[in-house]
């Protein structure tokens, strides 16, 4: 029987720019995140398990709602993360790392106070 401390919080994160319709979230951070480790998109999408067709489709919608570019791509030399892109990245990580912290210290908190 699962009690009320066995419970953790799951927080889905994302930033952007609502006018734009621009979502940087969970899937393009981790695109990102292979990028920036594997220096490919390729290589990012292979370790995914996505075809590489869907994660060029995923960054290019990305990349147009935001208007700038996130990656480099250099063809068969690989892809890099591009300025803006490495800064998104890290602030979504720096974000998720201390969202997840705070849930995770309050939620008890919070059970105890309903």
């Amino acid at each position: 029987m699962v009690t009320l401390d066995d419970i953790s919080p799951h927080v889905k994160l994302s930033i952007g720019n609502d006018e734009a319709n621009a979502v940087f979230g969970r899937g393009v951070a981790m695109l990102c995140r292979g990028v920036r480790d594997d220096g490919s998109l390729n290589k990012a999408a292979k370790n995914m398990g996505m075809a590489y067709s869907k994660a060029w489709r995923i960054m290019k919608q990305t990349e147009e709602a935001f208007g700038f570019n996130l990656i480099n791509r250099d063809g068969a030399h690989g892809s890099t993360l591009t300025k803006e892109g490495t800064l998104l990245l890290s602030a979504f990580e720096q974000l998720e790392r201390d969202v997840s912290t705070y849930a995770e210290c309050h939620l008890p908190e919070i059970f105890k106070t309903l």
